[in-house]
């Protein structure tokens, strides 16, 4: 796995064509990638009525997953975990200005450095339906990473934004099961939990020298 920077794009390759699960705006349920890309924008280029999906797709090289991000790509972080033999890997940019508590609804607000976005990289052969379980252990483990931060909302407590996405590639092959009891959840929960975690830590940091910025300019 290799990643590259080069604005407007954050590159993840895979190494090889794998199977990726994602609702990534491009390439998103069951595909076969050799990358996973990252766009930058920012909100004033999402005017009203205009086909990002198409936009975004328009520029993708073929075998990649896209997805899109108002938060400053150079802010990514990854991390990696093994655990038995089965390696994780994870690269995530994370911004929480449009954050949102699980199951409560902000007002709408338009909100730059918004959104999370998670390319993972699963070295272990599984089957459709055990990817589809990995794919929840990536979820609910950011979902940690994102609490581990502390932001608190009207709502109740972040939990993840209105537009995150998560884009999980692995091998076809026999493995049946993904879940907490497993090395492959646990080598995919410690991955995810670092990076979320981290980045959203970060973010919260930045948040606070911004508005101590503003208040002082």
């Amino acid at each position: 796995m290799s990643l590259t920077l080069d604005r407007p794009w954050l590159r993840m390759d895979l190494g090889r064509p794998m199977r990726v699960l994602s609702w990534a705006p491009h390439g998103a349920g069951y595909t076969t990638a050799g990358a996973i890309l990252w766009r930058e924008v920012k909100n004033a280029d999402l005017t009203p009525g205009f086909d990002a999906e198409s936009w975004l797709s328009a520029q993708m090289p073929e075998g990649a997953v896209g997805m899109l991000t108002s938060r400053d790509i150079g802010t990514h972080h990854q991390a990696r975990a093994e655990v038995e033999g089965i390696a994780v890997w994870c690269v995530a940019t994370v911004g929480l200005s449009n954050a949102e508590s699980v199951g409560h609804r902000l007002p709408w607000h338009s909100a730059d450095y918004g959104t999370i976005n998670l390319g993972i990289r699963l070295d272990a052969g599984l089957t459709e339906a055990a990817q589809l379980e990995a794919m929840s252990i990536a979820v609910q483990a950011r979902t940690a990473g994102v609490i581990s931060a502390g932001l608190m909302l009207a709502t109740g407590p972040a939990t993840g934004t209105g537009t995150d996405c998560v884009a999980l590639a692995c091998d076809a092959g026999p493995g049946r099961y993904a879940g907490l009891h497993t090395p492959v959840g646990e080598a995919l929960g410690a991955a995810v939990l670092q990076a979320v975690g981290q980045a959203s830590r970060a973010w919260v940091v930045w948040r606070e020298a911004e508005r101590a910025r503003r208040a002082g300019g």
